[in-house]
């Protein structure tokens, strides 16, 4: 039987509603799951291309009602059309964006954003907050547990256990300490922790070239200390074909690689292929699951 995977159109001003459409009636999708697309609801507008606390708050009530028909079973899996993160704030929500929101629906009390493609797989230790948070936010404990994390769930896409590289934060993965502190305070010791309880992880290496070895077949997934630094290699190499998997969640989640789009909003064009590749990646997951 064919897993049910919800397509959550995201907001309703931007070109989520479009792309879930297109994804949806795509044959690859109809070939390998039965798609289920979640929208507000009928008679609803929303100006194409407007940003509004309303759109925010729509985009939330879909994703609650997605989340729990996937706790409940009714669905598979979901995968999901971005959000606008300043209509979530406008809309009175304390949700950076998905991770965080599915985390608290989903009672998940370890979660971590990886983007997978098929010539590069990147996790995050940290995610949406200011880089002048990110040093301090690169705790022992924080770095050690998205390791683990990666270790277990990666064996679900590879079918074999991973090979980890941890970038480092600094130039030069600080330089033993010349050009910052946090490789030896925290990145290092949570690579030893983890490389003593079994896991296949090294680092912290220079982030301007652990991507590069890892493309060439060195790891088969980076751990990048801020959202940035891993996602900019991601789209450079696979932008349209990568997609976002929460991992830690008791359900299967994935959402496309690219925002909102409020410029091409209403307009028709946007390309669906993310999306597309969103929810075959569901699919699969919910399979394997």
């Amino acid at each position: 039987m064919k897993p049910r995977v919800a397509i959550t159109v995201g907001d309703p001003s931007g070109i989520g509603p479009e792309v879930a459409a297109k994804a949806a009636a795509d044959p690859r999708v109809l070939q390998v799951c039965e798609p289920v697309v979640y929208a507000p609801p009928s008679g609803s507008t929303f100006a194409p291309g407007v940003l509004s606390g309303e759109a925010g708050r729509a985009a939330h009530d879909v994703i609650v009602r997605a989340a729990s028909d996937a706790m409940d079973g009714k669905v598979q899996a979901i995968a999901t059309a971005p959000i606008n993160k300043e209509a979530f704030r406008l809309a009175g929500l304390r949700w950076a964006g998905h991770t965080d929101l599915l985390a608290h629906l989903t009672g998940a009390r370890r979660v971590a954003m990886m983007f997978y493609s098929e010539r590069l797989i990147v996790v995050l230790v940290t995610v949406h907050i200011p880089l002048a948070e990110v040093p301090q936010a690169l705790t022992r404990e924080r770095v050690e547990q998205t390791i683990t994390l990666t270790a277990e769930t990666i064996p679900l896409f590879t079918k074999v256990p991973p090979r980890i590289g941890v970038a480092g934060l600094n130039p030069h993965a600080g330089e033993h300490g010349l050009f910052g502190a946090e490789e030896e305070r925290a990145i290092g010791p949570a690579i030893a922790a983890c490389r003593a309880r079994g896991i296949d992880v090294s680092g912290p290496h220079p982030a301007d070239t652990i991507f590069v070895r890892a493309t060439r077949g060195e790891f088969d997934v980076v751990i990048a200390c801020y959202h940035d630094q891993g996602l900019i290699p991601v789209k450079l190499i696979a932008f349209g074909q990568a997609v976002n998997v929460t991992l830690g969640l008791p359900i299967v989640r994935t959402s496309v690689d690219h925002g909102t789009a409020f410029d091409i909003a209403g307009k028709g064009i946007a390309d669906p292929e993310s999306m597309i590749a969103a929810v075959l990646l569901a699919a699969r997951l919910a399979r394997s699951a």
